[in-house]
C-alpha cells in the first residue's frame, strides 16, 4: 500500500531516500521458480549516490524494480521517501511513482516522433500537471542540450539521447532517480559525461541516485557500492575506486560459482 500520514505530496523530503526490508522475489513455480532476491534489507540515505553491482543474475535489476515500484516483491517491505509501496492499488503507485520517482534506462525509452522538449515534459503531461518552459529550458540547458530542443532523437547521438532521458528524469524534480546501466550503450566519453551528469544531480540538486551497472569505472562515480551474490547482499563499499570495485567484483564471482 502506498501509505503515508496524509497525502503522499504533502510531505517534505524524508532523511532516507530508500529502505528494503527482508524484500524477497521468486519468479516461476515449483521445479522452475528461480528466487532473485533473497531477504535483502538495505537502507540508503536521502541525497546519496549508491551504485548496485553484483555477478550476472545476482537480483541487480530485479532489486532496482522492486525498489522503484515497478515490480512487487513477494514478501517485505519497501519504502521510498518514507512512503511505504508494498502491496495497495496500482493507480495509487503509479501516481507515486510520477510524482516522487525518475528513471533513466539503457536504452533511452524516447520516442521517435517527439522532440527533445516534447520527451523532456512527457513525465509531467503523463501526471497532468502543469508544464513551466522556461524550467524544461533550465534543465536541458543544464544537460548540455540547451541548442536542441526542436531536434528529434534521430537527429541526436546516443550520449545525447541519454542527456535527454535525464532531463525528463529531472525535470519532474524527483526524490530517488533509479538508474538501470545508464551507460552501457555508450563509448567512454558519453558514458563519462552522463555520470557527471547523474553525480551533479545528487551534490548539485540533492537528488538521491540509485545506479545498477556492472562498469567498475562507472562505479566510481557513486558515493558507495552495494553488492549483490545470489540474490543476497554481500557487503558495501565507501568512496569507491575502479581497482577496488574490479577486485571484489572477482571475489563475488568466485563465491557464487564456489557456492554452485
Amino acid at each position: 500500500m502506498v501509505r503515508t500520514g496524509t497525502s503522499a505530496y504533502d510531505e517534505g523530503p524524508a532523511a532516507e531516500a530508500l529502505r528494503l526490508v527482508k524484500v524477497t522475489r521468486t519468479y516461476g513455480t515449483d521445479d522452475s521458480a528461480v528466487t532473485a532476491l533473497r531477504e535483502v534489507s538495505l537502507g540508503l540515505g536521502s541525497g546519496t549516490f549508491t551504485a548496485v553491482m553484483g555477478p550476472s543474475g545476482s537480483g541487480k535489476t530485479t532489486l532496482l524494480h522492486c525498489a522503484a515500484g515497478l515490480d512487487r516483491p513477494d514478501s517485505g517491505i519497501v519504502r521510498v521517501d518514507g512512503t511505504e509501496l508494498t502491496g495497495g492499488d496500482e493507480t495509487a503507485l503509479t501516481k507515486f511513482r510520477r510524482g516522487r520517482i525518475g528513471f533513466v534506462f539503457q536504452q533511452y525509452n524516447l520516442l521517435e516522433t517527439l522532440t527533445v522538449a516534447q520527451n523532456t515534459v512527457l513525465p509531467l503531461k503523463l501526471a497532468g500537471r502543469r508544464v513551466d518552459q522556461r524550467r524544461v529550458r533550465e534543465v536541458l540547458a543544464s544537460v548540455g542540450l540547451g541548442d536542441r530542443l526542436g531536434h528529434r532523437p534521430d537527429q541526436l547521438s546516443g550520449g545525447q539521447r541519454q542527456r535527454v532521458a535525464i532531463a525528463r528524469a529531472l525535470v519532474t524534480e524527483p526524490r530517488v532517480i533509479f538508474a538501470d546501466e545508464p551507460t552501457g550503450a555508450l563509448d567512454t566519453r558519453s558514458a563519462r559525461d552522463v555520470l557527471t551528469l547523474l553525480r551533479h544531480a545528487v551534490r548539485g540538486h540533492g537528488r538521491t541516485v540509485v545506479m545498477v551497472t556492472h562498469d567498475p569505472v562507472a562505479a566510481s562515480y557513486a558515493d558507495s557500492v552495494v553488492f549483490l551474490a545470489d540474490g543476497r547482499l554481500a557487503g558495501r563499499m565507501a568512496a569507491p575506486t575502479p581497482d577496488a570495485v574490479a577486485e571484489r567484483l572477482a571475489h563475488l564471482g568466485d563465491a557464487v560459482a564456489t557456492e554452485a
